[in-house]
């Protein structure tokens, strides 16, 4: 069994997989809640106007009005909903990261993240630091987000993602 620098074993890709999954679908929930609401007001008070327009009723219709009244406005709240995410992961992920090395889906998997050094503390710059490697540049990088957490899978001896050598963290499993 593997063990980390301070001698506690570490976690496996599987438990590590689940956790991120358990944390996926609570972000992916609450992105739904506050997303599909949005959504239906943006359609509901837009394509009236654009049928309208589109039937005679309205001014003439014409690829400048579709851009202005429709994908311009469902653009930027796709922006706004974009950045509410990113702000929301930060949260999530970085500050329960920070204050218990946890977040929801690695409790329930009885895993933690700690830092490398044995004996140091895991701070708000390495939890940032896991987080930017893992969604930021994860979003511009193509392909990062699958080679950093297939990673662990042959890196020696401490079974580290991309985003944990970045951050210096590794993670472990939690006593029973």
């Amino acid at each position: 069994m593997p063990l980390a620098p301070d001698g506690r074993p570490l976690a496996d890709f599987g438990t590590r997989l689940l956790a991120y999954m358990i944390d996926s679908a609570i972000l992916g929930g609450i992105a739904a809640v506050v997303f599909i609401p949005v959504m239906f007001v943006l359609i509901f008070n837009l394509m009236p106007d654009l049928a309208d327009s589109a039937n005679g009723y309205g001014p003439t219709t014409g690829p400048e009005t579709l851009f202005d009244e429709f994908l311009l406005p469902l653009l930027l709240i796709e922006l706004g909903f974009f950045l509410f995410l990113l702000a929301g992961y930060y949260v999530y992920y970085v500050e329960m990261m920070y204050r218990g090395g946890q977040t929801v889906g690695k409790r329930a998997m009885k895993i933690r993240v700690i830092a490398l050094e044995p004996g140091a503390t895991l701070t708000r710059a390495m939890a940032a630091k896991r987080y930017l490697v893992e969604f930021p540049a994860g979003l511009v990088v193509p392909f990062l987000s699958y080679v950093d957490g297939l990673w662990q899978l042959w890196d020696k001896p401490y079974q580290q993602t991309l985003h944990d050598k970045f951050a210096k963290t590794v993670v472990i499993k939690v006593a029973p």
